[in-house]
């Protein structure tokens, strides 16, 4: 069965949705599990990029520092 002609279309969350979510939170809470970080700065998103793709096999997350990102002004583009 075609679905294009009817123009309908099938769509879910794989999160499981906010109630899961807030129960999974809670679970990580009380057990005291938090993922390993790393900030980084925006200048590091293709190194992050590519550790991602390639040597990190231990799941480390990868945060930019916006602030500490938005002070460095040799990365800056120039203003227009």
């Amino acid at each position: 069965m075609s679905l294009l002609p009817a123009r309908k279309s099938i769509s879910a969350s794989m999160i499981g949705g906010v109630k899961v979510t807030q129960e999974l939170l809670e679970l990580c809470d009380k057990h005291q599990i938090a993922p390993d970080v790393q900030h980084i700065e925006a200048k590091e998103i293709d190194w992050a990029w590519e550790q991602l793709l390639t040597v990190n096999k231990d799941g480390i997350r990868y945060v930019i520092d916006i602030k500490k990102s938005l002070d460095n002004k040799d990365w800056l583009p120039p203003a227009e």
